[in-house]
């Protein structure tokens, strides 16, 4: 029944028939052996007698005689399962018809000569008639099955003869022309059919036939051989077995998919088992390996889609893995277990011969195996026997082992057919593989995968099958194996090293599969001997390394085979963790260990031991042999010297982070004292990224601008001599790929060098952190502490920067940024990103991407590539683009929630194990006493875990260490560090207003403890009292979700503590406690009001400037509040305003600077101030209250410094600079200048000329395109305002504000606040009467107003900046007539002009400013005339002058001068008020006035036209005649109006020349009506 539903073989998929995949690796479980046969046409045409309706009867026949029919085929549905015979059906009246059947038939296992498909045609007749039968036999033909022992199948076209064939015809083909037979058509082929055979027993191959009948005749040792038509003799038999192996090559492709476990297991054994051929011993590897190899080649090339991720065929490994056992000794004992050798062949290896020597029967039953009789013990007869025969020309070293022949005994021969010599597999495959060459070497190099692994299972199953699992590892293998395998590593490592830029995708999986073969190896034979041949490997790389200039894809290469090789399951076995490191004679004098022994603490052996356990020392080397070199590559190429291995940081940090994910995960070291040991191998991890500090991401950038806290300058970390690794180390590392370690001194290079460190990425800097953190974890305590105690303090604060940028990097970031990172658009972005990279960095070609593509590998690409390598598999699977559609990218909120969750608990771990490591360090600093300095980086560490976003858990015993800290090291806050105790104090403060109780108690219980401490040493508390005062400033002025109620219930707690403190109950303490108390629920209560003005950006600057002049006597507070007020106009980008700010700041330092040192180069206070801006001098301390700086915890803070005044500064210089001011920028650094110069800074004085000459060119460049700003007068009316109500103020609002927006800004703002019915906007600019307001209602009036100036004061406003900084005065006009409208006609239009004094100058340290003074200038409506008249004209000068001149505004400027429609124009103006002479001699200046400016007027059109000449085409030339026309016009119209004048101004001026001054300065008087 199986064989029933094989189904048609129509489809021709070369594996059809073969062994479908691992699971099914029984050969005799899938013999399929099927026959399809096609009848496809019959010509009768010229046949004579009625042959009309034809049918064709199919018989398969076992002899001549009708009854021999056998029930072998498949019947049809609702039949019989076997009927003996089928029929086609009948095409009606047709005498040539086609047939389109299949029959199908199942052969059986043995045919003989006999065995035929018989066809006989037939004529069925339509309409029955009496006495003929229904069927008329008209035809017969046959095809015979076996034709020289050969399946016979394909295309036939036969002879159809007319009557019965004679006897004994089977054995004949019908194209003989048998005599007294009768033929259709003169025996010309009539009949066409196809037979096609579906058979795991016949090959239907003449090479395969060839070659599995040879074999099988030496098994059988039947001769001669008949193959077709030849017969080979003996005596020509080996060369025949040798060509048939050699045409293997030439079979089909099919066939040998389908035999393909049966080819290599009888090569195999013609490998192991040499056949005896006519006496001679025919040695037959070489041809078998050859056959093997190009065989193997041929598969891989032509399966394509047939490979699993490693590029490993399916078919050859699942041969490997199920199929391949080592062939049993004896040629006739039942094979080992399923699938053994061979498979029923019709010539079948396994069928037995009769004839079995008695002596080898007596020698099975010798040696069976008590447990398992398939499986042969080691005989020692024959064995022997045949080597002693042999001599020791075959066996001995020296002699060649390849000779094919060796003169044997007759002995032997009457023995056994075989000469039972024993060769091994493995031996002979690295023997054959090592002198293999030419083409042949290299087919075996492209499969190398397939040979290694062969050759493992090998050696594996020699050791189980002869008992030899428990023999020492030494002695498992011969001497010369062990040759062969090192000198066959050997060659393909230099193979790798020659050609990995030719062949990149062969070398790539060579390189794989070497590694993979060592692997193995370390599991079955001697350790110390695979460890070599890593050696070899290592060496063979190095030395071409220094040769490469860019050395990354070998480098890659060789991390991609050290990755794999210690992949082994025992890797820490390996490595000897338990080996504690001896020192060894003469210690390899490193400079760090010279500068560890003369630290003087404990012996120098001892010393040498710790120090040789955390540095890459040649004895740490020999001793974790596999953990050194990982962790070399780590050092090679991390180091920042190392050029262009950029690529591979990646690459190299992933495979040392999964080995760390692999140790830890594993249940063997579960056990603490077990991970210790682990730890040990990666102790000189920490060395490896303490040096690679300045490299590493900077992850705390998000959290200060500062970015990390380096206690070390940059250039310590080059300069510092006791580098983690030593010269001599570095040198003897194995395989170093840096060629410039080489260099003099390279880790003595100073910054002054310049040089640029590359920084790794994210991602890779998170991963070594994690590593990091690991080893720091599971290391034993006691030999950390050890090791710290070595350390040079340079190096102690390196680590401790390493851990503050653990904190930063691990810190919990919440789930909405799980969310935000869900968002698809990031996936895609990263994606492009990644594969960017890659195409920039990586040696991949898009070519050799494609390629890769359709054959599905893209998993492994060409190690160079940033992509290489399975670390990427990760993103691979779920974001490469062309599988978007089919995966699910979005997650579930389960898996945000458990990825947040996750997050948190690393968290809170890499915390803990930041605490533990803090801890052992302070423990070493006491121990020592020597490393005072080193308490503040653990100090600076601890607060910053504090500010980050930290669990419950974690903060509980972050608290506890601090407290213990603070107590052990008091002096430590209050004397050396006290930037720190205002630090800790704001993290205290911040946590006393957490939500969680827990938290609260801890902080409250920490702060508490603080003051007390503080008050222990001094009696006082002044400086925490005024750190926490400070801290709650600043706390609330820039914290957003800040809780005043759970800070109140802090507050309350600490009073509780203080009041029942019986210790202190006698002082004042208690008292000074609850002053504070007080003080700051005073600043919680200001913050609840600004806490409600939140959404008012206007007013809550406001309350800030209030709080800030209310702190106006405490120098420290008034600094944190304009410091939080800089804040607050940075986040709104009001640069100017925020640089103002930090001015005051500035000045508030300075005046109590000089208070405290006087210094020529200080600026002397305030006053120096002044040309920034005038506003400053409210910073002067001069009231009666002013404290005196020297008093204990007053200017403590760490402004109150020449470096403090310095960073103010250099902020308001860059906020100047932001706002576009660059004048203002000048005048700051007038400032700095000076202290720099009194430093000889020449660095920073540098910097400072170079912005300096930015800010310069930006004001030339930015000419007429600068804008600063727009001011509006704005006033409030109405109760609903409260201290708003009746006051005016001038605002100051981006540059190009429309009216219309700041109005619907406050209009929209109000109305949400009071209601939209309730706010109104009052739209004229008329002064304001409150009688005729509604009560209920809240009015708002804005009004555009420009900044003003008087004529005096335009001589130093020159440049647009001038006339837009330190602006005081405002104007607005507002045009009105004497009866109540706003407009009339010329001769009564008034205007007046309003001119507003504001309290402060612009910019300033808020952007509303209060109005305290109002002046109004009434203009009569000639004076108007005049005021239009002048700015027509100069519009109309401005114009001409334009550089570059511009047509288009030109043009629109004289239209709109010499233009007749224009009504009011320039001609009306005149005949209203020039026609007569004016009769009120007050006006005869204003008439004379107005006349002047129409005489200037005319001469300005006039240049304007000859200026517009010149600038038009000739497509303009009519229009300038137009313009021209209209111009004369005009000048004609105007003439007698300009020249009259007023007699009465012309007669007394001549006399009078003494009063020129006094006249002059008469004109400029206000006229006031």
């Amino acid at each position: 029944q199986a064989e029933g539903e094989a189904g048609s073989p129509l489809s021709k998929d070369p594996s059809a028939g073969s062994i479908p995949g691992p699971w099914d690796h029984d050969l005799s479980r899938r013999q399929t052996n099927l026959l399809y046969i096609y009848p496809q046409s019959l010509n009768f045409a010229n046949r004579q007698g009625s042959a009309r309706n034809i049918t064709v009867k199919v018989q398969f026949m076992y002899g001549e005689d009708p009854s021999n029919a056998m029930p072998v085929i498949f019947g049809k549905s609702s039949c019989s399962e076997f009927s003996k015979e089928a029929y086609t059906a009948v095409v009606y009246h047709n005498r040539s018809p086609d047939f389109h059947e299949e029959i199908k038939v199942k052969l059986p296992a043995t045919l003989t000569d006999h065995h035929h498909l018989l066809f006989t045609f037939y004529h069925v007749s339509c309409q029955q008639k009496q006495n003929t039968p229904l069927e008329t036999p008209v035809g017969y033909t046959w095809i015979p099955m076996l034709q020289n022992g050969r399946l016979k199948t394909g295309q036939f076209c036969l002879p159809v003869s007319l009557e019965k064939p004679p006897q004994a015809y089977s054995v004949l083909s019908p194209e003989v022309p048998l005599p007294g037979m009768k033929w259709v058509d003169n025996h010309k082929g009539v009949f066409n059919v196809e037979v096609v055979a579906v058979s795991s027993i016949h090959t239907q191959d003449p090479y395969l036939d060839k070659f599995f009948a040879l074999v099988n005749a030496l098994d059988e040792h039947m001769f001669p051989v008949r193959i077709g038509d030849m017969r080979i003799m003996e005596n020509n038999l080996e060369n025949e077995l040798k060509s048939s192996i050699s045409a293997l090559n030439s079979s089909q492709l099919e066939p040998v998919v389908r035999f393909l476990h049966l080819l290599l297991d009888k090569l195999i054994l013609l490998v192991v088992r040499p056949p005896v051929i006519a006496g001679q011993i025919v040695n037959l590897g070489q041809a078998s390996f050859e056959a093997m190899a190009s065989i193997i080649n041929r598969l891989h090339k032509n399966l394509e889609g047939n490979h699993d991720q490693h590029g490993r065929n399916s078919l050859l490994s699942s041969y490997i893995y199920y199929v391949f056992r080592l062939p049993n000794t004896y040629p006739n004992s039942p094979s080992p277990g399923p699938g053994g050798l061979g498979g029923s062949v019709h010539y079948a290896t396994m069928a037995r011969s009769a004839v079995r020597p008695a002596s080898l029967n007596l020698n099975r039953s010798r040696s069976l195996s008590n447990s398992n009789p398939d499986i042969s013990g080691t005989p020692t007869s024959p064995d022997d026997e045949v080597r002693s025969i042999i001599g020791s020309k075959a066996m001995d070293r020296s002699c060649n082992r390849m000779s094919s022949h060796t003169e044997t005994s007759s002995f032997l021969q009457t023995l056994t057919g075989r000469l039972p010599t024993k060769k091994l597999f493995h031996e002979e495959l690295a023997l054959q593989w090592v002198v293999c060459s030419g083409s042949v070497r290299e087919s075996a190099l492209q499969q190398a995968w397939f040979f290694f692994e062969l050759m493992v299972k090998s050696m594996v199953h020699h050791l189980y099958f002869n008992d030899k699992l428990d023999a020492p590892r030494k002695s498992r293998f011969p001497e010369r194996f062990m040759d062969d395998i090192a000198a066959l590593v050997s060659t393909i490592a230099s193979d790798i090293v020659s050609r990995f830029q030719k062949d990149t995708e062969m070398v790539e999986r060579l390189n794989t599969s070497l590694a993979f073969f060592l692997n193995d190896l370390l599991s079955v034979m001697d350790r110390g001997f695979v460890f070599s041949l890593i050696k070899t490997c290592y060496k063979q790389v190095s030395s071409k390394l220094y040769s490469l200039p860019n050395p990354s894809v070998l480098v890659s290469l060789r991390l991609d085979f050290l990755r794999i090789v210690c992949s082994h399951e025992h890797y820490v076995t390996l490595n000897l963790p338990c080996s504690l490191l001896t020192p060894p004679a003469s210690p390899s004098p490193s400079v760090s260990s010279a500068t560890s022994q003369s630290s003087g603490f404990s012996t120098n052996v001892q010393d040498q031991k710790i120090a040789n356990m955390f540095e890459l020392s040649v004895p740490f080397r020999q001793q974790h042999y596999l953990a050194g070199l990982v962790l070399t590559e780590l050092a090679v190429i991390l180091d920042p010297d190392a050029e262009g291995l950029f690529g591979l940081h990646k690459k190299v940090i992933n495979m040392v982070h999964n080995l760390l994910s692999s140790h830890d995960s594993d249940p063997r070291y579960s056990d603490p004292q077990t991970k210790a040991r682990v730890a040990m191998l990666y102790l000189p991890l920490i060395g490896i990224i303490m040096e690679t500090v300045p490299q590493l991401y900077d992850f705390t950038e998000t959290h200060n601008q500062r970015g990390r806290p380096i206690c070390i300058a940059p250039d310590d970390y080059e300069s510092e001599s006791g580098s983690m690794i030593s010269q001599t180390v570095a040198m003897a590392i194995a395989g170093t790929s840096v060629p410039q370690l080489t260099r003099p001194g390279s880790f003595l290079l100073t910054s002054s060098s310049g040089r640029q460190h590359t920084t790794f990425s994210a991602e890779s800097s998170r991963s070594l952190l994690i590593c990091l953190l690991w080893v720091l974890k599971n290391a034993d305590e006691t030999v950390l502490q050890k090791w710290f105690t070595d350390l040079s303090v340079l190096q102690l604060n390196r680590l401790l920067d390493l851990l503050y940028l653990c904190v930063s990097c691990f810190e919990y970031k919440g789930k909405k940024v799980f969310e935000r990172m869900n968002s698809l658009t990031f996936k895609k972005s990263k994606d492009m990103r990644a594969k960017l990279e890659e195409a920039i960095l990586g040696s991949i070609g898009a070519r050799q991407e494609m390629v890769r593509r359709s054959r599905g590998q893209l998993e492994r690409s060409p190690s160079g590539s940033a992509f290489g390598s399975q670390e990427n598999l990760r993103w691979r699977k779920d974001m490469t683009h062309w599988r978007q559609n089919t995966e699910k990218l979005d997650k579930s909120r389960a898996e945000i929630e458990h990825e947040a969750l996750i997050d948190g608990n690393l968290a809170t771990e890499a915390n803990l194990i930041i605490l533990d490591t803090l801890e052992i360090v302070v423990q070493t600093v006491s121990v020592t006493e020597s490393k005072e300095s080193i308490l503040g980086g653990v100090l600076k560490v601890l607060l910053h875990s504090m500010a980050c976003n930290q669990s419950a858990v974690y903060l509980q015993h972050c608290f506890a260490t601090q407290r213990a800290l603070v107590s052990k090291f008091p002096e430590l806050l209050f004397e050396e560090e006290t930037e720190q105790c205002a630090d800790l104090c704001l993290r205290l403060l911040r946590h006393c207003s957490s939500s969680i109780g827990t938290i609260r108690s801890h902080a409250s219980a920490s702060l508490y403890l603080l003051m007390r401490q503080n008050f222990e040493i001094g009696n006082n508390f002044a400086r925490v009292k005024m750190q926490v005062t400070m801290s709650l400033s600043s706390l609330v002025g820039t914290s957003q979700n800040f809780n005043e109620e759970f800070l109140r219930r802090s507050l309350k707690t600490i009073l509780t503590y203080a009041e029942e403190d019986l210790e202190l109950r006698e002082t004042t303490f208690p008292d000074q406690v609850q002053d504070l108390v007080f003080n700051l629920h005073m600043i919680l209560s200001d913050t609840v009001k600004m806490k409600e003005h939140q959404e008012d950006p206007e007013m809550l600057i406001d309350l800030m400037y209030r709080i800030a002049k209310g702190y106006q006597t405490s120098p420290d507070l008034r600094l944190t509040w304009l410091q939080n007020m800089a804040g607050k106009h940075s986040e709104r980008s009001n640069h100017a305003e925020a640089a103002q700010c930090l001015v005051h700041s500035a000045a508030l330092v300075a005046e109590y600077l000089s208070m405290l040192e006087d210094r020529k180069y200080l600026p002397v206070g305030c006053v120096t101030f002044q040309n920034i801006s005038s506003n400053v001098l409210e910073e002067s301390a001069v009231s009666d209250d002013v404290v005196s700086p020297d008093e204990e915890g007053i200017c403590s803070g760490k402004y109150f410094t020449e470096s403090g005044l310095v960073g103010l500064l250099e902020q308001a210089a860059a906020s100047f600079s932001m706002a576009g001011m660059y004048e203002a920028v000048n005048e700051v650094y007038k400032v700095l200048i000076p202290i720099h110069e009194a430093n000889r800074d020449a660095k920073k004085l540098s910097t400072i000329h170079g912005k300096l000459q930015e800010a310069f060119s930006k004001i030339v460049h930015q000419d007429g395109k600068r804008m600063f700003g727009t001011y509006f007068r704005v006033g409030f009316y109405g109760t609903k305002f409260g201290d708003l109500d009746e006051q005016e103020f001038v605002y100051k609002e981006p540059a190009i504000t429309k009216l219309a927006e700041i109005s619907h800004r406050l209009e929209g703002f109000y109305g949400e606040r009071f209601g939209e019915d309730v706010v109104e906007v009052i739209k004229d600019s008329n002064p304001v009467d409150k009688c005729k307001l509604g009560p209920n209602k809240a009015y708002i009036q804005i009004t555009y107003v420009e900044p003003y100036f008087d004529t005096y004061e335009m001589k130093d406003r020159i440049t647009y900046f001038d006339k837009n900084y330190n602006l005081r005065r405002f104007m607005y006009c507002t045009p009105f007539t004497l009866d109540g409208r706003a407009h009339g006609d010329l001769h009564e239009q008034f205007k007046r002009k309003t001119i507003l004094t504001t309290s402060h100058a612009f910019p300033y340290i808020k952007t509303r400013v209060n109005v305290t003074h109002k002046e109004e200038i009434i203009l009569t409506p000639i004076e108007v005339a005049i005021e239009d008249m002048q700015k027509k004209t100069q519009e109309l000068a401005f114009a001409t002058h334009q550089d570059p001149a511009d047509p288009k505004m030109l043009q629109m400027v004289l239209q709109g001068s010499v233009g007749t429609t224009v009504n009011q124009g320039p001609l009306e103006v005149a005949q209203v008020f020039l026609s007569e002479i004016p009769s009120d001699p007050k006006l005869f200046r204003h008439h004379n006035k107005l006349r002047l400016c129409f005489k200037d007027f005319t001469k300005r059109c006039e240049d304007a036209l000859r200026k517009n000449k010149s600038l038009i085409g000739p497509d303009q030339k009519e229009y300038q005649r137009e313009l021209e026309r209209n111009y004369h016009r005009l000048k004609e119209a105007l003439q007698p109006l300009i020249n009259r004048k007023i007699p009465q101004l012309y007669k007394a001026v001549l006399p009078v020349t003494c009063h020129r001054d006094s006249f002059s300065r008469m004109s400029l008087r206000k006229m006031d009506l």
